[in-house]
């Protein structure tokens, strides 16, 4: 589901670059913004699930959601980079999520997000599909307005 929606986010990405960069309202990401958040939230998936697999319950370092749209510039970047960025995060992330065998998908880590909690590699999956399809609608929301 992941790899499908990045093709979605690409083709959402193509839209005019000012309303790509517009926040609808100051607390709300812009359309890049979230597609930025998503590709970097792969990649922080991707690297906990793979510490999971080489360690017995590794504890997950918040990735920084907020800190990260100024550290790294998101309303900045160019759409089609990020459209390509994205869905490499996506090929990467489901690579690693194919590779995984039936008792792989139990192994745990601690997770910071939402609250404190064990979690197992397959929640980080389907929460990695919930965090893309929830900001799909995000962004498909704010193109239409």
């Amino acid at each position: 589901m992941v790899r499908r929606d990045a093709d979605a986010y690409a083709e959402a990405l193509r839209d005019d670059v000012n309303l790509l960069r517009r926040r609808s309202d100051p607390a709300v990401w812009s359309p890049l913004e979230y597609a930025c958040h998503l590709r970097d939230v792969l990649l922080v998936m991707r690297e906990r699930v793979l510490a999971a697999r080489r360690t017995v319950t590794p504890t997950a370092a918040p990735m920084g959601r907020a800190e990260r749209i100024d550290h790294d510039g998101y309303a900045h970047q160019r759409p089609d980079d990020v459209a390509r960025q994205l869905r490499d995060a996506a090929m990467l992330f489901g690579g690693v999520l194919d590779r995984l065998g039936d008792q792989d998908w139990d192994r745990t880590l601690h997770y910071h997000y939402p609250e404190p909690a064990v979690r197992s590699l397959r929640w980080v999956a389907v929460h990695a599909a919930h965090e893309s399809r929830h900001h799909l609608l995000d962004i498909e929301r704010q193109l239409a307005d």
